[in-house]
């Protein structure tokens, strides 16, 4: 079961969007040097639909994107949440901060207009910087995905 710990709408997280971010509990990955360890451990609140509905009709169109920071113990959970809000609102974008190197398989990133992958590596930096480990991935028209990571440098 997915469990989130809180929300903040952010600004830097996905080029071009305002974003909730939504902080997953339970992390798996425990990156060294992680500056969220607060999210490794399994506490919060269900994250389910009627968690989500409350959260985007007190945000409304103060945003256009929704992240889910994290999620990487139940990356099929994580797909579901971002199918729904492509059903119910198919006018909010969605995105994923993913500590894994790559999405597993059996997750449909088609359900995902952004992705970021990689595991936070604390001597090669944040997204920012050059030799980050990290990318950042948009959907496009086609159903690929083009690596947009450069645009966190300039």
């Amino acid at each position: 079961m997915l469990k989130y710990l809180n929300t903040d709408i952010v600004f830097q997280e996905v080029p071009d969007e305002t974003t909730l971010a939504i902080n997953l509990t339970g992390c798996p990955c425990r990156c060294p040097g992680c500056h969220s360890t607060f999210l490794w451990a399994d506490t919060g609140r269900p994250l389910d639909t009627l968690a989500l509905d409350r959260m985007l009709t007190l945000c409304g169109s103060n945003i256009t994107c929704v992240c889910f920071m994290g999620g990487d113990a139940a990356p099929a959970e994580v797909a579901d949440m971002a199918a729904y809000i492509h059903r119910r609102y198919p006018h909010y974008k969605v995105a994923w901060y993913s500590g894994r190197q790559y999405i597993p398989h059996t997750v449909d990133k088609q359900q995902f207009d952004y992705i970021k992958v990689g595991p936070y590596i604390a001597h090669l930096g944040p997204l920012q910087s050059p030799r980050c480990n990290q990318k950042m991935l948009k959907r496009q028209p086609d159903g690929t995905f083009e690596d947009i990571t450069a645009r966190f440098r300039r």
